[in-house]
């Protein structure tokens, strides 16, 4: 089996444009946490139980005003005509953008820009959405019952289609590898880069762009998430303490958008080309809880499955994973299943010795849940702290209560060395995924 390593990144994300500046405010502590009550429409904002998402900063605009991201200016900020045409941004959806920009971000910092025929076809794209366009869907569904056939617009289907963001990649940059598009709600990223990993182990490809993205900020988001008490409505007053993994006080999740991107290459292609290696992803593992559409089995049972698998597709035992990304969203069942599932892992026969030595934490405490597109930023997150030897903070954790006593990198970020580390993702329909990163032998 070929050997797969990580040679570049890129990430749109509430932090911030860029896979370095994002991780930048992550370690500082910073939140990407804001109120979307002043969005427009307002009235469709305000009758909703929860006001609070993790926004892309934009670029201000003429009159001093923020689009989105709550007046952040001071950070690298989104700006679709940095990354595109006028047409090309009219004939896209918002997670297509972000898409096309992580790619490009993380092709750059590989390195990687095939132009031979060779080079082209043995180079993919393996990126997916949870949702993806959701306001074309609600305004062309308005629009149609209103006014008609005529009123549809012929971009209608390829800017819903969630394979398009996956498949401009491709046109963009002449790449005739594998075109393929995972959908698997929050577990989206992870299963891309999975997925994308095997591709390169099996031959398929030697160079593979996989990752997810993620833009359906709509109040119709907000209220069917609403309707399923998914989400976190006790902090629209405070949105940075909005977010609680692992805490007393959990009660939800945050949505967020965003994108990011990994460049994925097999390990002997990489060498002969001088590429800058920053990971290698040695293990995945997916499993079914085969329980509940949007609740896990609160044994963890599915999870631990997951992780499990991923370590002996690595051939690592769990006292050797120094630090877990955690999926972690806030929630009172899904937090607490998930510490089920780790201790199950890491405090079995090849674990660790106590709980305080198993290291956890939850990015989603800053960022908030990029639903499709979460996996693939953690996963960036989790080469990370490979690289730089530093663990990201849980924010807003002041009493941990999901029944274990680990170290879950309470509101500040934790300097160790890190040479394994494992990130997972969940979701609805018990989907699960975990990965498994760690320094080049």
């Amino acid at each position: 089996m070929r050997r797969v390593v990580v040679t570049g990144l890129g990430a749109i994300t509430p932090l911030g444009v860029g896979a370095r500046q994002t991780w930048r405010r992550l370690i500082a502590g910073d939140s990407g946490i804001t109120s979307v009550a002043h969005l427009e429409p307002q009235n469709k904002w305000r009758d909703l139980t929860s006001t609070v998402a993790g926004l892309v900063p934009r670029t201000l605009a003429s009159n001093g005003v923020a689009a989105a991201g709550g007046g952040i200016n001071n950070h690298h900020t989104w700006k679709a005509s940095d990354w595109l045409e006028p047409a090309e941004e009219r004939r896209m959806s918002l997670f297509t953008q972000y898409a096309i920009a992580a790619a490009e971000m993380a092709l750059a910092d590989a390195g990687w820009n095939p132009t031979s025929p060779e080079d082209q076809d043995a180079t993919g794209v393996c990126l997916g959405s949870g949702i993806g366009n959701l306001e074309e869907l609600y305004n062309t569904a308005l629009a149609y019952e209103k006014d008609g056939y005529k009123k549809v617009s012929p971009l209608f289907v390829p800017k819903i289609l969630i394979n398009l963001a996956a498949g401009h990649i491709s046109m963009k940059h002449s790449l005739r590898g594998p075109n393929h598009s995972a959908t698997t709600a929050c577990t989206t990223g992870a299963h891309s880069i999975g997925d994308a990993s095997r591709f390169i182990a099996f031959g398929d490809a030697d160079v593979m762009v996989a990752g997810g993205s993620e833009s359906c900020i709509h109040p119709l988001t907000f209220a069917g998430f609403g309707r399923s008490r998914s989400l976190s409505t006790a902090y629209n007053h405070a949105p940075e303490s909005a977010c609680r993994p692992f805490d007393r006080d959990r009660a939800g999740f945050v949505v967020a958008e965003g994108a990011a991107v990994m460049i994925l290459e097999e390990l002997e292609h990489a060498k002969r080309r001088g590429a800058n290696i920053l990971a290698e992803i040695r293990g995945y593992g997916c499993s079914g809880d085969a329980f509940h559409m949007t609740a896990p089995r609160e044994d963890g049972s599915g999870a631990f499955l997951a992780m499990k698998r991923a370590l002996m597709n690595a051939g690592v035992k769990p006292g050797s994973v120094d630090y877990i990304n955690a999926h972690a969203t806030g929630t009172a069942v899904g937090d607490a299943a998930e510490a089920r599932a780790i201790g199950s892992l890491m405090l079995g026969e090849d674990g660790v010795e106590r709980e305080g030595e198993v290291v956890v934490s939850s990015t989603k405490g800053a960022v908030g849940h990029l639903l499709g597109a979460a996996g693939a930023v953690e996963a960036v997150f989790s080469v990370m702290a490979l690289r730089e030897g530093t663990i990201p903070p849980t924010l807003n954790l002041h009493t941990p209560s999901v029944g274990a006593n680990f170290n879950f990198v309470p509101l500040e970020a934790q300097q160790k060395k890190v040479k394994v580390v494992m990130s997972n993702s969940f979701g609805f329909g018990g989907t699960n995924a975990s990965l498994v990163f760690s320094e080049l032998d």
